[in-house]
């Protein structure tokens, strides 16, 4: 039997984030993926490798979903960025139309290509349309100050007061993630289930963001439920998953790295 997982995200041109970072994810773990794209991110080379973010007009994301959800039967889906107040309604609507078994959210609040203007309606339709329907939402620790009102976060604790203030918004579980930007010689994330909180640490790789951490994460978590985990567990392989993603990261001609989603089985096999 083929387990099936399903996601809705942006198209990043280099391979290091977005649908590609997903379904290279989900092959990785052994399970169907199927894609679809909302918005298509590329970085310009000639200007500091600024993002340049296109939106997919709303008709063609819904004309994708029918196709995907007709094809298959698909009941655990991640939500990755979607870029526009129009696509979250398309979404939003696609979500609510069926049932599902699980729902992940990883919160993109902003992409550096959009207006601030622009941005912040994404922000407020986001929170407001589509994280009320999560299962599971992974916000990075700037998206969960922004999401829990929070000032700042600067510890563990504060960590764990965001995720339980997020969970006001209505996901049944909240994954808020410290990564290198926590101080602290761990990368800590916490789990929220709605009433004890756990936390989950590794030692930080480096002290600079990886591109694609929180994709793999949040597509990790995504592929082990479409295989039958339930949430802690998948949260708990999906930490280990990363890290070592992170620690196999790839070098490129851009600034940043790239998480390696092959790194763990490449382990395993070594």
């Amino acid at each position: 039997m083929v387990d099936f997982a399903y996601v809705i995200a942006g198209s990043e041109a280099t391979g290091g984030a977005g649908i590609q970072v997903d379904l290279k994810t989900f092959q990785e773990l052994g399970v169907y993926g199927v894609g679809t794209i909302t918005c298509i991110v590329s970085f310009d080379p000639k200007n500091g490798w600024a993002h340049r973010f296109v939106p997919v007009e709303p008709q063609v994301i819904a004309d994708q979903i029918e196709a995907a959800t007709a094809t298959h039967d698909l009941d655990v889906v991640k939500v990755g960025m979607l870029g526009t107040p129009a696509t979250i309604d398309v979404v939003a609507d696609a979500l609510a139309a069926r049932e599902w078994r699980h729902v992940v959210v990883d919160p993109v609040l902003i992409c550096k290509g959009q207006e601030p203007g622009a941005a912040l309606d994404t922000d407020t339709a986001l929170r407001e349309k589509i994280i009320p329907l999560a299962t599971v939402v992974t916000p990075n620790l700037f998206e969960a100050q922004i999401l829990s009102g929070m000032d700042e976060i600067t510890s563990v604790e504060d960590l764990a007061e965001a995720a339980r203030r997020i969970a006001d918004l209505g996901p049944k579980y909240v994954i808020a993630k410290g990564g290198v930007e926590l101080p602290g010689d761990d990368a800590v994330d916490v789990l929220f289930d709605g009433t004890d909180v756990t936390v989950l640490a590794a030692p930080k790789v480096g002290s600079e963001r990886v591109s694609g951490a929180g994709c793999t994460l949040a597509a990790a978590i995504t592929a082990e439920l479409a295989k039958g985990a339930e949430v802690g567990d998948a949260v708990a392989f999906a930490k280990e998953f990363t890290t070592a993603g992170i620690n196999g990261r790839v070098s490129a001609h851009t600034p940043f790295d790239t998480v390696w989603q092959g790194a763990f089985v490449d382990a395993l096999e070594g």
